[in-house]
């Protein structure tokens, strides 16, 4: 006698987009591992303000150009294979952290960690694109790049308890096994809309409107026609300007409460969560705003853009702000509204917001490898920075990136919302 088939999960597009910000929070916890204990590693192995930036800027140097890959590989073999894929490997690579001992060889490890971490995000925004109809992707994508901010929030509770309980090798070793747990969950789960046998009539057919005009996806679109789309270039150009502030708010903030509000590691683990709650919240919000606002009759690019007006206005002070006050209690509420504010500008769900699925992830990719070679470059001279001044000339470059972010997406972008028409690589050919 056959089993009955098991009845439809409600709402199952927003467990897909639970198990993204899973993975975005594992990317991140193995990411910011090594950031919550280089204070202590710097004592034990002499290590310089300068060695850690030149150890981000081998992770970023693999990381750029993995992303424009990770990009290809995950319009080419899918969402599901590709994620098993990528997040395997990082998991590797952040246990192999145990045996560093020196610069190079934590230099090493972190450019394989670079080698993979890419994979997630814009696997990331093509998931939420094979399963959330256009006006839903920027809440979905919220949700999932609210994992980055997650996984750093935990990062300085979990890995500290670990470090000062067990040693700071063994967290490494605990951060890296965890990404294995998530694979065996995503493989069982992830399934495209049209073949999932738990998802009902009624979503399938709201998932599926959409994507109906939005082309074939069996094939990845061509690099050469995206190139010579503006609106591919206002996405890149986003995350070049503001890809950089992600990797110093990320790399160096606790650092920074460290060095110049004299932390120590369990004051880190105690306090430096909250600025990285703040940035959960922030991508939460840039979502939720504009979802908010079309609710109320706002047109999705004025709703989307008016959200990211108010945050590029808001950034400046609290930029400049951080660089004036005494007390490192209202320090940790400035950085943590900067942190909220840089989340809240949304930039890594601009493709998802202008061109079809087979395109997403090699826009997501491109920017992101550009961002990330910028992010190489910055870090190198940060460290140097920070050893030579202070922290006070990094915040305040970063004060006025963000309205000239919003200039460019507004005269390459244009219209938000506005899915694009590009042809697949077998349409191009069959011409």
């Amino acid at each position: 006698m056959s089993a009955s088939p098991k009845p439809p999960i409600k709402h199952l597009r927003w467990y897909i987009a639970i198990m993204l910000c899973l993975a975005s929070e594992l990317n991140y916890l193995d990411r910011q591992t090594l950031a919550v204990l280089i204070g202590t590693i710097q004592k034990e192995l002499n290590l310089t303000s300068a060695n850690y930036g030149d150890i981000n800027s081998w992770f970023l140097t693999s990381y750029a150009v993995m992303y424009l890959v990770s990009g290809r590989i995950i319009d080419t073999v899918g969402t599901r294979r590709g994620f098993m894929f990528f997040v395997s490997g990082w998991s590797l690579a952040n246990m192999a952290h145990v045996f560093a001992r020196t610069v190079g060889q934590f230099s090493f490890f972190r450019f394989s960690l670079g080698v993979f971490e890419p994979g997630s995000f814009p696997g990331g925004v093509r998931a939420v694109a094979e399963w959330f109809p256009i006006k839903e992707r920027a809440m979905a994508v919220g949700i999932f790049n609210a994992g980055t901010a997650l996984g750093s929030m935990l990062a300085a509770p979990i890995v500290t308890f670990i470090a000062v309980t067990f040693g700071w090798r063994s967290a490494f070793l605990f951060t890296g096994a965890l990404g294995f747990v998530w694979v065996a969950a995503w493989a069982a789960i992830y399934f495209l809309p049209k073949d999932h046998p738990r998802l009902g009539a009624e979503e399938r057919e709201l998932i599926l409107a959409d994507q109906k005009t939005e082309g074939d996806s069996s094939k990845p679109a061509p690099l050469s026609v995206l190139l010579k789309m503006k609106e591919t270039w206002g996405c890149v150009l986003a995350r070049v300007l503001t890809d950089p502030i992600s990797y110093f708010l990320n790399f160096w903030i606790p650092f920074y409460f460290q060095k110049e509000r004299g932390f120590d590691l369990k004051q880190i683990g105690m306090f430096v969560w909250i600025p990285f709650a703040a940035l959960t919240l922030g991508n939460l919000f840039s979502g939720a705003m504009p979802r908010f606002l079309i609710a109320r009759g706002w047109p999705m690019n004025t709703a989307r853009k008016s959200t990211m007006l108010g945050i590029s206005l808001a950034m400046p002070v609290f930029c400049l702000l951080v660089t004036k006050v005494a007390s490192p209690a209202v320090a940790m509420a400035v950085v943590a509204g900067m942190m909220f504010c840089h989340a809240a500008w949304g930039n890594i769900t601009l493709p998802a917001e202008v061109f079809p699925r087979h395109a997403i992830g090699t826009v997501t990719g491109l920017g992101g490898c550009l961002g990330a070679v910028m992010g190489a470059i910055t870090q190198r001279y940060i460290g140097r920075v920070v050893d030579d001044f202070s922290f006070a000339p990094i915040f305040a470059a970063c004060a006025g990136i963000y309205l000239l972010a919003l200039l460019l997406v507004h005269l390459l972008i244009g219209e938000l919302g506005k899915i694009r028409q590009v042809p697949a690589v077998n349409q191009i050919r069959s011409v």
